[in-house]
């Protein structure tokens, strides 16, 4: 496949009554989970059978299900998350759905050892768990809380030799790494480029000690607020056959016409002609 365009759950909250306004008529390609409820991932399926976009799930499927606790403990024991990983990934493998995707790894905090022990040992269970289920599982490193780079870090130091092992792929979320990773965002980013598959695609902006997800957009390049990111969106688009998600949330309260204008910018920075 060549690129492909996509919106995300996050940009309507997952918010039943807003589904249709994730079909945009300049993409192909929706990924999305933490639906309310059975009744709701239904009632969205249904609707992307009509549309015939391709999907892909962010796990989890449900938002009161487990999000970060593969590693370390913060809503759900680490045995709870990887069952309901395997449970879920197990249920979606047979309905058409491209890639699961999964926060792995994050970090609450900073841990005694060797991290790369840590991270490996997950990734063995990732492997196997898309091994038995015949489904890509797609790994998103994450910032921790307050921001905290330390997954991300880790994620850095660890051997691609061993990564290579274990036949999983990244999402590049631009806007955690940017804070993570600042000026070297790009050393960071090279060293993963035959692992990326999805990239997740918004600025931040801050407000006091809290900042929010907004779409990117050419008019933020130059205006000393938001990130720089045409280089690093260039430089992902130089990666095989990835999954571009806005992945922006509607709490800046966007127009239809500045996202649009952002997917028009993204898909001449990466190649795709209509």
């Amino acid at each position: 496949m060549a690129h492909k365009i996509g919106s995300s759950g996050s940009v309507i909250l997952s918010d039943s009554a807003k589904f249709d306004e994730l079909f945009w008529e300049n993409c192909n390609h929706i990924e999305i989970g933490e639906f309310a409820n059975r009744e709701d991932f239904l009632k969205f399926m249904e609707k992307n059978k009509e549309k015939g976009y391709s999907l892909g799930i962010h796990l989890p499927l449900y938002r009161d299900n487990s999000k970060y606790d593969l590693i370390q403990e913060v809503s759900f024991t680490t045995e709870e998350a990887w069952a309901q990983l395997d449970a879920e990934t197990k249920f979606l493998s047979g309905i058409g759905v491209e890639y699961v995707l999964v926060h792995f790894p994050y970090f609450t905090e900073r841990v005694p050892g060797d991290p790369s022990e840590i991270i490996e040992k997950g990734l063995r269970k990732i492997s196997d768990i898309q091994k038995k289920h015949g489904i890509p599982i797609v790994c998103e490193p994450k910032l921790g809380p307050a921001k905290s780079p330390v997954g991300i870090d880790y994620l850095d130091r660890f051997p691609v030799e061993v990564w290579d092992k274990y036949g999983i792929k990244l999402c590049i979320d631009i806007g955690d790494y940017l804070m993570a990773a600042g000026n070297k965002v790009m050393e960071y980013l090279e060293k993963w480029k035959p692992y990326i598959k999805v990239v997740h695609l918004h600025n931040v902006e801050y407000h006091g000690d809290k900042y929010i997800w907004v779409p990117v957009h050419p008019g933020h390049e130059a205006d000393g607020s938001h990130f720089n990111v045409q280089k690093v969106i260039e430089f992902l688009g130089g990666c095989k056959e990835v999954y571009f998600i806005f992945e922006h949330t509607p709490h800046s309260k966007p127009s239809q016409q500045f996202v649009y204008e952002g997917v028009e910018w993204v898909k001449k920075l990466i190649l795709i002609n209509e």
